[in-house]
């Protein structure tokens, strides 16, 4: 499998998403997906990219992009995230380690850093077409973004 790094504008998201605090745990990642996708099927809402977000030191939001009207109640909260250019990559996890995937992209930017290419590096997020627990073929072009300014 070949992975290839692309700088390229990401259209802007709009999402419902749920964030919390503490350690990475996949099963508590896997749930708030669960939860968002269930009142998404409730309030019978469109919904396209899965995205998957560490904003912070040990702060982590999922959220599920909605398309047409929709309104969020607690403990929902509707986002938009703004167009931006970023680096990307496309990879299966089955294949490539996700830890390997993430050091090259580190390793990358900083290089790119250095011969001025960019300027600033901003969050990560993972990408997804839809839920990657139950469709292998999306699990096996899962995304990682990270966002950049040149």
């Amino acid at each position: 499998m070949v992975v290839d790094f692309k700088l390229k504008k990401a259209p802007s998201y709009r999402v419902v998403t749920l964030a919390w605090k503490g350690p990475w745990s996949e099963r508590r990642i896997r749930t708030q997906f669960d939860r968002i996708a269930k009142w998404a099927r409730t309030s019978r809402v469109r919904t396209g990219k899965w995205v998957f977000r560490e904003p912070g030191t040990r702060s982590w939001e999922v959220g599920i992009e909605v398309r047409g009207s929709a309104r969020a109640g607690a403990p929902f909260r509707m986002k938009t995230y703004a167009a931006s250019a970023v680096v990307s990559i496309v990879f299966d996890p089955n294949v490539v380690s996700p830890s390997v995937a993430y050091h090259a992209v580190n390793d990358w930017l900083k290089w790119r850093k250095r011969d001025k290419t960019i300027r600033a590096v901003g969050a990560y997020r993972e990408i997804y077409d839809g839920d990657p627990w139950r469709n292998p073929k999306v699990w096996a072009r899962t995304e990682i973004q990270v966002a950049v300014r040149r």
